[in-house]
């Protein structure tokens, strides 16, 4: 059912933890299945120098989440958004039809956690300018 590379990183996944002083977090689950993926991130001058994750799931979605952290570890923002499902299935030497969502789940949860450094920044960016934020009760 699974490839031996699927195996590999569901026993042996790489990059498994939280990152405490992370820059970006994205969280992400698929209601249907009840697999739920966190990625964190540490970003330098537009590049992932540490990403990590924490995700509660199938052997799929463990391999998926590490192999998407290896995959886009040493990689600026715009490579790593770059970065598909289909590119996480291949890379893993495929995986089930029933599995394909997992590697979306990984997908998702690296823009999403790319998205969330990107919101903070934009935040921060206005505070040092001294721009009024709006907050909405």
């Amino acid at each position: 059912m699974y490839t031996e590379k699927v195996m590999e990183l569901f026993m042996n996944p790489k990059n498994v933890g939280r990152i405490e002083d992370a820059d970006g977090i994205g969280e992400v689950g698929n209601p249907v299945c009840g697999d739920v993926m966190k990625i964190y991130l540490k970003i330098k001058d537009d590049r992932i120098v540490d990403v990590k994750f924490e995700t509660f799931g199938c052997a799929a979605a463990i391999a998926t989440s590490s192999m998407v952290t290896e995959m886009v570890k040493g990689k600026t923002l715009d490579e790593a958004l770059k970065v598909t499902n289909k590119d996480v299935a291949e890379a893993l030497g495929g995986l089930p039809p029933q599995k394909l969502h997992c590697s979306l789940l990984a997908e998702e949860g690296i823009k999403a956690a790319i998205e969330d450094y990107l919101a903070k920044r934009g935040n921060d960016n206005k505070k040092e300018s001294g721009e009024k934020q709006c907050v909405k009760a």
